[in-house]
């Protein structure tokens, strides 16, 4: 940090931030509160300017979070901002106070003083581009509603479970499926599946695509000997499953139209000129790669797109929590799973990981042999997810697309 004069602490809070000014010797300059709103804001960026009488890029900012308005505002106007850890900066208080007090001017002083001193242990944040930031909204907004699609999907089987199982054994794990939705408005008790005929049950499989099941096989089902439940157990699972009903074609009408605007931003990404956001050729790479399909890939650019720009295979291990954490003392070597990392990044490698188990030969034959060594199905697929991020930078070092056949070509030619 040769170019920073000036250190700035932020203990953030929801309504008033604690600031705490150093000079480049760990001198105390000065100290304020500021409101979180846009006046607030605006103070503190022209204070910091007139209390050191220095440009905004000799200004070094450190604070916890490493997004929101106050990150924004600071490098919109130019601000160096650097974000480290919560338990980061717990370790760093214990410097300034071995009884463990803390406070807002402490956690503040404690910022700016250990950006001075181990710089390091931070990382420098940047400004996104707009279409990252809009992806990451949408790939984020995806993901809450399919958690919410599976917590309405739980409810629909709790109720069925009441009064109408044999209908479970159609959803084929799909609770919240449109056609399933349907199927259970046009046959709701197995009085009305009883009486029901084949014809329209073949125009619903049909109209949503459902070819394994037959509508003979349907009614069979549904025509089993029903529970006997007390009355008014059925009038009112109904009328719970028909609110759940309604909820769950919101969400699934929602997920579809997220995941539709999660194509559009990485096809404009796609077509980005070189040097922003990712090159052209990284999303058709990415594309190329086994495993990766929209949601995952907007998972990436979402979150990692600085690392992947950068073409950085260890923070990108780092931040997916692929790399373990070694603990070694001695005669003791203790190799942990890494939890500190970015949740959705995790999910992302994990589920990149199992389809291409799947589906490609190489990660099927890899993982195979990590699990005849002793290895859990976790840990194997951390090691397979580790192997394909190596994979990924390295093709993107050298923009070229993924070649399935890429090593039988190399033995032919030798």
């Amino acid at each position: 940090m040769g170019d920073v004069h000036w250190f700035v602490g932020i203990d953030w809070s929801s309504t008033q931030h604690r600031i705490c000014l150093l000079d480049a010797d760990g001198r105390h300059v000065a100290e304020r509160d500021v409101t979180h709103d846009g006046t607030g804001l605006a103070e503190l960026c022209a204070w910091l300017m007139v209390r050191t009488k220095a440009e905004p890029a000799e200004i070094a900012v450190a604070i916890e979070t490493p997004h929101g308005p106050v990150v924004e505002a600071l490098l919109e106007r130019g601000f160096q901002v650097f974000a480290t850890n919560p338990k980061q900066l717990d370790r760093f208080r214990d410097r300034f106070s071995v009884a463990g007090a803390k406070d807002d001017s402490r956690d503040a002083q404690v910022l700016a003083d250990s950006l001075r001193t181990d710089g390091r242990a931070f990382r420098r944040l940047m400004r996104d581009d707009p279409l990252v930031i809009e992806l990451r909204e949408w790939s984020r907004l995806h993901e809450e509603l399919r958690q919410e699609q599976n917590r309405l999907g739980n409810r629909v089987r709790d109720q069925l479970w009441r009064y109408y199982p044999q209908a479970l054994q159609l959803a084929g794990g799909n609770l919240a499926a449109n056609w399933f939705l349907e199927l259970w408005k046009r046959l709701p008790t197995p009085a009305k599946a009883a009486r029901a005929t084949e014809r329209p049950i073949a125009r619903l499989l049909k109209a949503h695509r459902i070819r394994r099941l037959q509508a003979a096989d349907v009614l069979r089902i549904l025509r089993q000997p029903p529970l006997s439940v007390a009355p008014g157990t059925t009038e009112a699972a109904g009328a719970h499953l028909r609110s759940l009903v309604q909820r769950i074609r919101l969400v699934n009408q929602q997920i579809k139209e997220a995941e539709r605007r999660l194509d559009e931003l990485c096809a404009a990404i796609e077509q980005t000129t070189p040097g922003q956001i990712c090159e052209q050729h990284d999303v058709a790479i990415l594309r190329s790669m086994p495993g990766l399909g929209r949601i995952i890939i907007a998972a990436l650019l979402a979150e990692a797109c600085a690392p992947l720009r950068l073409r950085d295979y260890h923070a990108l291990r780092v931040l997916s929590g692929q790399a373990p954490v070694t603990r070694r003392s001695g005669k003791t070597c203790i190799v942990l799973r890494r939890h500190a990392c970015n949740n959705r990044l995790r999910n992302a490698l994990y589920q990149w990981a199992r389809v291409a188990m799947q589906h490609d030969p190489i990660s099927k034959r890899r993982y195979a042999e990590l699990r005849a060594r002793g290895h859990s199905h976790g840990r194997a697929l951390r090691s397979l997810g580790d192997r394909l991020l190596y994979v990924l930078c390295t093709l993107l070092e050298r923009r070229t697309p993924f070649d399935p056949n890429h090593r039988s070509r190399q033995m032919a030619v030798a």
